[in-house]
């Protein structure tokens, strides 16, 4: 496979991977841990495609040193991880689990010693389940209990974390989640979940104060963003994409960055009080991107419960999520959000970009993953290109350190640069994990902005 060589990076930029507490780390009851609403949506029976659970995982949490070495041997300046909410407060509220906390401060003082940088990011889809029992992100007390939990999770880890992420993909975790009830909790609400985005961005503003309180780190949120491509010329197609970009691209943006909720139709403003905006828009010092792939749209047939239709966009190679390969749409968004934003966007970090593919290990063991290496090289050269039009764009997360359990799909989606055998737990890198070690390697310092 030849690859021309990968061009220079700024000064400082920050090469990283990322993972999340449920899909790797397992004990899922050690040392006072409590469920989550993965724990309880994973035993209901066909949730997950492969009847499997977080139970295990890759045992992460028995297993942090041999992935801290993974780390250090692939040259990352930063590992984001996310804290197990239920770990901290096993109820969602109340005083601090001390064990659970203990497992973190184990993590972040290896981290640090293997001169890692420690991103923590607070809420990666985990809520404790007593605390979903009580109403979850629909009710608005949820966004209350959160930010005491991240003051607890701040106060002792703040002098160390070198980087706070408050949410991982809101409108995600709203979508899936509570609108279509394919992710935990499991409700199919479609519009009248809006509430979940409401107060998660609410929670995030009230985490954003207490991270303030307890740390000079910087802050984050990390969005999930796909470019929509129009199918056709068809005012209705265009209508439809445009309200789809709408809720995407913007309902989790637009009032991060104080302009308030796009037009939406169906969003109940009753949930939005006075000064809740405000308290969403304090201000941010980075906006974590994730980025996998465009989204075709056209409208809606008739009878659909959604004002759109999503379909599949021909022309690219997929991976085996069935997802098109499009570092273009990576260029594509962060110009666009350059462009939408202008000077209220703060500097970006490509917080996660990747791929699953079907990895088997050969009769010698290796694991050669070509079509990673391509994705990866595509999706970097074009956060260089759009470095180069301007756009400030400060680092790039892998997704992801390891094979893990990736949610609804189990055990069958590999988005790892190291394979795991989860009979075994055997750690493998992959061609890939050899490439990107070779690439941060030669990075060097860069060019100047």
């Amino acid at each position: 496979m030849s690859i021309a060589p990968m061009p220079r990076y700024p000064t400082g930029f920050r090469w990283g991977v990322s993972t999340s507490a449920h899909q790797i780390e397992g004990a899922v009851t050690a040392d006072g841990r409590g469920p989550s609403i993965w724990d309880t949506f994973a035993r209901s029976p066909g949730r997950i495609s492969d009847g499997s659970s977080g139970e295990v995982a890759c045992d992460h949490y028995h297993r942090h040193g041999e992935d801290v070495a993974l780390l250090a041997g692939l040259g990352v300046s930063a590992y984001r991880f996310s804290i197990a909410w239920p770990r901290v407060q096993p109820t969602g509220a109340g005083p601090a689990n001390a064990a659970g906390l203990d497992f973190y401060d184990r993590l972040v003082d290896e981290l640090l010693a293997a001169g890692v940088d420690p991103v923590a990011t607070l809420y990666h889809w985990d809520l404790p389940q007593p605390r979903e029992d009580a109403g979850g992100w629909l009710h608005r007390d949820t966004a209350a209990r959160f930010a005491e939990y991240a003051d607890l999770t701040a106060a002792r880890l703040g002098d160390r974390v070198r980087l706070w992420i408050t949410l991982n993909e809101p409108f995600i975790h709203m979508s899936l989640g509570y609108g279509t009830g394919e992710h935990a909790p499991g409700r199919t609400l479609l519009f009248d979940a809006f509430p979940v985005a409401h107060h998660q961005l609410l929670g995030h503003g009230l985490a954003v104060a207490a991270l303030r309180a307890r740390t000079a780190s910087p802050v984050a949120i990390a969005n999930n963003y796909s470019p929509v491509r129009v199918l056709s010329d068809r005012d209705a197609d265009r209508a439809a994409a445009a309200t789809y970009e709408a809720l995407h691209n913007r309902l989790c943006t637009d009032p991060l960055l104080g302009r308030g909720y796009p037009d939406l139709p169906g969003l109940d403003p009753s949930v939005v009080h006075p000064g809740d905006l405000d308290t969403i828009a304090a201000p941010i010092d980075v906006l974590g991107v994730n980025y996998y792939n465009p989204t075709g749209v056209r409208a809606a047939e008739e009878g659909s419960a959604l004002p759109f239709d999503l379909v599949p966009l021909d022309g690219y190679p997929r991976t085996a999520f069935d997802w098109p390969v499009a570092p273009d749409g990576l260029h594509e968004l962060l110009g666009w959000l350059r462009d939408t934003y202008g000077d209220a966007l703060p500097p970006i970090e490509i917080t996660e970009s990747g791929c699953a593919y079907d990895d088997v290990p050969d009769a010698d063991g290796q694991v050669a993953d070509p079509e990673r290496i391509a994705y990866l090289d595509g999706h970097l050269r074009a956060v260089r290109a759009a470095i180069d039009d301007g756009v400030d764009v400060r680092g790039y997360f892998v997704w992801s350190l390891l094979d893990n359990w990736e949610w609804a799909e189990g055990c069958t989606k590999r988005f790892g640069l190291v394979h795991v055998d989860y009979a075994t737990q055997t750690r493998t890198p992959k061609s890939s994990y050899t490439w990107l070690r070779d690439v941060i390697a030669a990075s060097g310092d860069g060019s100047a902005r």
